[in-house]
C-alpha cells in the first residue's frame, strides 16, 4: 500500500468518525429559527404561535405568552413558564430564560 492510498485511508476514516460524532449531537431539529445543542441538552428561541420543535426526541410545542408566562406542550404535557423558572414536562426538563411578547427561549434537557 502506497503513502497516498494510506493518508486518504485514515483522512476517509476521521472524516466518517467525525461525522458519527457530529449526528450524535444533533438531537434537535426546529421549525423556528434558533436552535443549539450539546450531548445533553438542546437551547431553543420558539416565536409565534405553533413554533414547534423536535427536541431529544420529544415534539416541543409553543402556544403564546399570556401574563409573561409561556404556554408549552411537550408531547402531552401541557406547561407553562415564566422567565427564569424551571419546569418539568414529559421526559424534559424545561429551564425559561427569556420570555417575550411572542417568543420563549429555552433549554431542554432530558430528566
Amino acid at each position: 500500500m502506497s503513502v497516498t492510498t494510506t493518508s486518504r485511508a485514515r483522512l476517509a476514516g476521521g472524516l466518517l468518525a467525525g461525522g458519527l460524532a457530529l449526528g450524535s449531537l444533533a438531537g434537535c431539529t426546529v421549525t423556528s429559527e434558533n436552535v443549539s445543542c450539546s450531548t445533553s441538552s438542546c437551547t431553543v428561541t420558539l416565536r409565534g404561535d405553533g413554533a414547534e420543535a423536535d427536541i431529544l426526541g420529544t415534539t416541543l410545542s409553543f402556544g403564546g405568552v399570556e401574563g409573561g408566562r409561556a404556554s408549552l406542550s411537550v408531547g402531552s404535557a401541557n406547561v407553562s413558564c415564566s422567565e427564569g423558572e424551571s419546569v418539568a414536562a414529559g421526559p424534559l426538563r424545561l429551564e425559561c430564560s427569556s420570555v417575550g411578547e411572542d417568543s420563549v427561549e429555552l433549554t431542554a434537557s432530558l430528566g
